[in-house]
């Protein structure tokens, strides 16, 4: 009812909420515009959410942790319902019903629960701060930070995490995979691209040098390896969606001798395969490994073209294959689509369409 309002809707969400608590006006950054578009995914994620109860409760549980940065209270969550609700009603108008009104209460109210316990069990700082120990520019607007949090953060392969730059815009958190499984010293590698006017991609890329102090929150995502599955796997990265495959990928390489790996790399251009030569020398170290680089927009390039997922067609069956599947949330949207139409089970494939990478 609401979608292609959704920027105005989000609009006046926020302005609802600032007015009944101005003091929440503090927990933001200046500009909302990025804020605002992601209100709606948020939403929607854990929706669609509803119908698998493991990955619901995961997700808004992980979501509950990851507000702490924000500092936010229990009685943030009262102020967030009553503007949600007011909004959704504003905007439905005449098509709004009592049992819409009721099934939305209801719904908030889980989500609201689960993210509460999932803040109050956490133990872990509200972030931590890490330090940017290299910095090194892969191509015109992708660099790959390394950074060691002062603390101990543990994640797994595969997931990502909100960074922030006090000194270069404060309050402005954005997502990124981390690239790398746990290492033993701690440090974590971040493939970022600069997007558009995107504030702190931009300062990720082209203004933050060693010794830069960044903060981190709490780990998400549920795209990792199941150890137990025997399956072969199919991994679709498109552009710096390649930086959780290749944390998976290290992790593979610590135990992995029977399971067969082919990684579809796609990309714009052959310049923006950036990360090409290592995998390429990780194909040659590992059997079990196969690199098949994709090029979109880049005709007589030499090998693959088309999307990611397009190529992966082009080499199936896969029906008996693990997927995971990561990228920009329109290349996933895509991929999930294909593989859809090549009768992979939904069940067999993973994938966090909302990140920055």
């Amino acid at each position: 009812m609401v979608e292609e309002q959704q920027d105005r809707l989000a609009g006046y969400f926020y302005a609802r909420i600032f007015l009944r608590n101005p003091a929440v006006r503090d927990m933001f950054p200046m500009t909302m515009d990025v804020q605002r578009s992601r209100l709606l995914g948020a939403i929607v994620t854990a929706i669609q959410a509803v119908d698998d109860p493991e990955r619901f409760d995961e997700y808004l549980r992980g979501l509950g942790r990851d507000h702490r940065k924000f500092q936010v209270v229990p009685e943030h969550y009262e102020v967030v319902g009553k503007a949600l609700l007011d909004s959704l009603r504003t905007f439905a108008r005449d098509q709004w019903t009592y049992e819409y009104d009721q099934a939305w209460r209801d719904a908030y109210d889980v989500i609201a629960r689960k993210m509460l316990a999932g803040a109050e069990s956490d133990c872990n700082p509200a972030w931590w701060h890490a330090e940017v120990m290299s910095h090194e520019r892969r191509s015109r607007d992708i660099a790959v930070l390394t950074v060691r949090p002062i603390q101990q953060l543990e994640y797994r392969a595969g997931q990502y995490i909100s960074m922030e730059s006090p000194a270069h815009h404060p309050r402005v958190w954005r997502t990124y995979s981390v690239a790398n499984a746990p290492r033993a010293n701690g440090t974590m590698d971040f493939h970022v691209r600069a997007v558009g006017v995107g504030w702190l991609s931009g300062a990720l890329v082209r203004r933050v040098t060693k010794g830069d102090m960044l903060r981190l929150a709490a780990p998400m995502g549920s795209m990792v390896l199941d150890r137990r599955s025997t399956r072969d796997i199919v991994f679709l990265a498109g552009g710096t969606g390649l930086s959780p495959i290749k944390a998976l990928l290290d992790e593979l390489t610590s135990f992995n001798r029977t399971r067969w790996v082919h990684l579809f790399f796609g990309a714009r251009d052959r310049q923006d395969l950036y990360d090409l030569p290592y995998l390429q020398t990780l194909a040659e170290a590992y059997p079990w490994l196969s690199i098949v680089p994709v090029c979109s927009h880049d005709r007589g390039w030499g090998g693959e073209e088309g999307t990611v997922a397009e190529a992966a067609a082009r080499y199936g069956p896969w029906r008996d294959h693990d997927f995971f599947v990561s990228g920009s949330p329109a290349m996933v949207k895509t991929s999930l689509r294909a593989l859809a139409q090549m009768q992979v089970p939904h069940g067999r494939i993973r994938y966090d369409a909302f990140n920055d990478h």
